[in-house]
This record gives C-alpha cells, structure tokens and sequence, in this order.
C-alpha cells in the first residue's frame, strides 16, 4: 500500500522517485535501442510511460477494495497481480493501441513495455520512501525486501508478454488475434503471480529460484522480439538493409 506522503520530507520522496526512476530508465533504454531501427516517437513513448506511471494510482485503490472481498493471502496476491496487468493493459490501451503509429508486429511490445515500466518506476518509488526516509535503505533491501529487486524486471517482462503475444498475431484473423491476446493475458498474470507467491517465503533458495525462473522468462522474450522484428522487417523489407549494413540486401 502507499505511504502517506503528507507525512514525509518532500526531498525524501523526490530522492525515493528518482531512485525508482534510474532501474525502469536504464531497462527503457535497452529496449528502445533494440527497435532503433524504425524507432517509435519519443513524444509517445514518453507519454506511454507517463500513463504506466499514472496507473499506479490507479491500482492502489482497486487492490484496498479486493482486500474487502478476499482474505486468503494466496488468492489476494494473484487477485492484485491480475489487477495490475489488467490496469497496464488498459493504459497501453487508451494511449498507444488506437495509434497509426502501432503499425507493426515489433511495436506492440515496445509499448506493453514502456508502459510496465513507467509502472515499476513509480511503484519501486513508492517502495523506498519508507526506508529512506528512516536511513534503512540496505537494511530493508536486504532483509526479506525482494520484490523491489525484481519489480523493474517483472513488470517489464509480464507486460511485454502481451504485447508479444499480440505482435506475433499480427497476421492472424480476428479469432486469432483475440487467441493469441487472451494467451498472453493469462501468461502476464501467471507469471507475476508465481513471483508475487514465490516471495511471500522471504528465504534465499526461493531468491534464486524465482530469479531464475524470471529471467529464463527474459531471454525467451528476447528471442521472441528478434522473431517480431524479422515478422516487421518483412513488412518494411527497406529496413533489411539497415540492421545488416549492407546495402545491397534489397536487392538480393
């Protein structure tokens, strides 16, 4: 749940967003320099992530009325993790799907992940206001924490699972589309259940499990975004020839 800012040193809850801020910046960047070839607008990729920021908000009084309704720690913790993807679904929804500039396969998950992003920024901030403020930043990292560590990498994977789930309908009909989406829905909340469940045990054998099992997930992303940026390249066959270097490429 979020802090009661009122209470808090201004400074202390700038220092906090800003320290939130740098881990879901230095994970954008990678991924905006994998799609620079045919990069997205930066007025909308800011705006994207400003939405993600914004939808934090938006979850904070959703996940206090679930409490209302379930009690079960287990079944609350997949209740929220179903709530926040449903959220940043809805955000890359009313800024970017409706967009000409959503035009191929590789762009869908660009923007599922700038939204999960601008998510794990603000919650990673709202995360360390209360150990910074009481000079217990290390202490509270490093005693049963775990959930800041992974947050970036968690929001930016489970959300970009839909998006990729979607890029790689991008050719199907509409019952395939809507197939594809609905795979990728249940596998976002899936996994950030798993996460969400594996470090409700605050021991470190769950610590390397479930980061591994996270970033087994990463690198199968990442293969399936080459996969999505060959399926874009073949719409822009012009592009070919600029991530090889070779100019001749066209025309072969």
């Amino acid at each position: 749940m979020a802090p009661d800012l009122s209470q808090i040193d201004p400074i202390i809850v700038g220092l906090a967003i800003l320290a939130g801020l740098v881990p879901a910046l230095l994970w954008l960047i990678f991924w905006l320099r994998e799609d620079r070839i045919n990069p997205e607008p930066r007025g909308l990729i800011f705006l994207t992530f400003l939405v993600g920021m914004g939808s934090v908000i938006a979850v904070i009084p959703l996940e206090k009325l679930a409490t209302h309704f379930w009690t079960d720690e287990h079944t609350l913790t997949i209740v929220w993790a179903g709530t926040e993807e449903i959220i940043k679904l809805i955000a890359v929804a009313l800024v970017a799907l409706g967009s000409k500039e959503v035009n191929e396969p590789i762009d869908y998950v660009i923007y599922f992940i700038t939204v999960g992003l601008g998510f794990a920024a603000l919650e990673n901030g709202l995360f360390l206001i209360k150990p910074v403020s009481t000079g217990a930043l290390s202490i509270s990292l490093l005693t049963g924490h775990l959930r800041f560590l992974g947050a970036t990498l968690l929001h930016a994977t489970s959300c970009g699972l839909i998006g990729t789930a979607m890029g790689l309908a991008f050719n199907k009909n509409w019952f395939g589309r809507k197939i594809y989406f609905l795979f990728g829905l249940a596998g976002a909340i899936t996994l950030h259940s798993v996460f969400n469940l594996f470090i409700m045990n605050n021991t470190g054998q769950n610590f390397f499990k479930v980061f591994s099992f996270l970033w087994v997930v990463v690198v199968i992303s990442i293969l399936l975004f080459e996969k999505l940026r060959r399926m874009s390249m073949a719409i822009h066959p012009e592009l070919e020839a600029k991530v090889y270097n070779n100019p001749y490429k066209i025309n072969n």
